[in-house]
């Protein structure tokens, strides 16, 4: 097979370096009216040493060509497991700018602002139905706030009872936010080992498990991309040594509207609106972490919360066992008006083949990659799954190699060497909103890459080859990154 060595595109240098002294975007021309007062020099901005002088089409251009630089959920399959970046329809967008939601001010009176209070008490609502929770707070602004006010709301629950714990047990797998969570909380966390499917060791749990234990935080699936198929013993174990079970609802796209995390036993949960209801993701945020409660953690919800009494909706603060206020006013609502336009358009049948779909796709990459890329958990996959490089390592290619050469064949990479108990990880989740055509394109590039590799090691380990710029050092960059311009020819560049 002859490998092919695609030619890079052209590098977008910095302003500083296009500038030519001299240039002007525009002219004004000079003021031949009276005299203005005097204005103190404070006032006045002096002339910036080194700033760059360009043309309006020199400017325009920069800017263009860097906006398409940038790789977008819009453009192509997004691929990054554990964070399910899927398309969301541009609809729920637009209602979200309705005039009533987008210029509605946080400081309306209730009376004023009757349809946004409906908005949100709908979902609590809805989001209550769906995860057979009991009652929800929209407050939390992502994911990793709502696992810190989840925590919040278990530590006044021990409380209340006259003893707080010690100690939040995690998972080997678990995302890299939850010890944060639980240390920020005053919890000392410990790790519970994996079994050899990739699940929670039901044994080391009950060994574990004594009166010094506040919550287990879990991840279901968890973030191999496989169902705890254990979920009810675990959930009893902790129970029964009067523990509480958290539930990190990150993959929550995995099982929406098949399985309940309430009927399933768990206390305390988030929904991260922008993997599973339709808000924006990363860059095109904010994100919203919802949290819902069973009763009996409800009296410890933020406040203030949405109320309906005669004269209508209101906000209400009157809720004395309250953990507080986590977020300015009431999170960010715009997140609110998009979830419930994503949950009514797709209704109950809607959301479940949403899960099913995911996990079709999921499992339509494992079975088309097996046996090419290494799968080091054979237990069934969900949304999501996990390889790693160890059919590659004998040709001196490694998990990175693989994700920088998929940029040359104009696919984002997947996460990488994540979770850590997979060494060199490539975790995939296509999500349900990829077609059939999407999906043959990326396996076919993967297949390639893994056929370079063993016949043209080189060309995999030097990539990328079509971007702007080659492989950075991302160690030194993180380490000693450039922060500011250096005027001086000489010491402009970074290494």
């Amino acid at each position: 097979m002859s490998v092919e060595r695609i030619p890079p595109k052209r590098r977008e240098g910095l302003l500083f370096e296009k500038s030519v002294a001299g240039k002007r975007g525009c002219d004004v021309p000079l003021w031949d009216g009276p005299e203005p007062e005097a204005l103190s020099p404070s006032y006045l901005r002096g002339e910036i040493p080194g700033f760059p002088e360009l043309s309006e089409r020199e400017v325009v251009r920069h800017f263009t060509r860097l906006s398409k630089l940038n790789y977008a959920n819009d453009e192509g399959l997004y691929p990054l497991g554990s964070c399910t970046m899927k398309y969301n329809p541009k609809v729920n967008e637009k209602i979200a700018r309705l005039e009533g939601f987008g210029e509605a001010h946080p400081l309306l009176p209730p009376e004023a602002a009757q349809g946004c209070l409906q908005v949100m008490a709908d979902l609590e609502r809805y989001l209550c139905e769906i995860t057979g929770m009991d009652a929800f707070t929209l407050q939390p602004a992502a994911g990793a706030q709502g696992e810190f006010t989840g925590i919040k709301m278990v530590r006044a629950y021990h409380e209340s009872r006259g003893n707080p714990r010690q100690v939040v047990l995690i998972p080997d797998s678990a995302h890299g936010t939850n010890p944060a969570s639980a240390h920020l909380c005053g919890y000392r966390v410990e790790q519970i080992a994996s079994d050899e499917r990739g699940c929670v060791h039901l044994g080391f749990l009950k060994e574990r498990m004594r009166d010094d234990v506040a919550v287990l935080m879990l991840t279901n699936p968890n973030t191999l991309g496989v169902f705890e198929p254990e979920i009810g013993e675990i959930c009893r174990v902790l129970h029964q040594g009067g523990g509480l079970v958290y539930l990190d609802g990150a993959n929550l796209n995995a099982f929406v509207g098949v399985a309940r995390p309430g009927d399933m036993g768990v206390d305390v949960m988030h929904s991260n609106l922008h993997k599973t209801f339709s808000t924006p993701h990363g860059g095109g945020g904010p994100g919203s972490g919802p949290v819902g409660v069973k009763d009996t953690l409800a009296r410890f919800l933020p406040v203030p919360r949405v109320i309906r009494d005669e004269k209508g909706w209101r906000l209400s603060a009157d809720f004395p066992e309250s953990i507080g206020k986590v977020h300015s006013f009431f999170g960010n609502f715009g997140m609110h008006a998009r979830a419930v336009a994503y949950i009514l358009a797709n209704g109950a049948q809607g959301l479940r083949e949403i899960a099913e779909s995911a996990v079709l796709n999921a499992n339509y990459l494992r079975k088309r990659l097996e046996g090419v890329y290494h799968l080091p958990y054979t237990s069934p996959s969900l949304h999501e799954v996990i390889f790693s490089d160890k059919y590659l390592e004998k040709h001196g290619v490694k998990t990175l190699d693989v994700a920088k050469r998929l940029m040359d064949y104009g696919f984002h990479p997947p996460t990488i060497y994540f979770p850590l108990i997979v060494k060199g990880a490539l975790m995939i989740e296509p999500t349900e909103s990829e077609g059939i055509e999407d999906l043959d394109a990326f396996v076919d590039a993967m297949l390639r890459i893994a056929e370079e590799a063993a016949e043209d090691p080189e060309v995999v380990r030097s990539a990328p080859h079509t971007t702007p710029v080659g492989r950075l050092d991302e160690a030194a960059a993180a380490r000693r990154p450039v922060l500011r311009w250096n005027t001086d020819p000489e010491k402009s560049r970074p290494d």
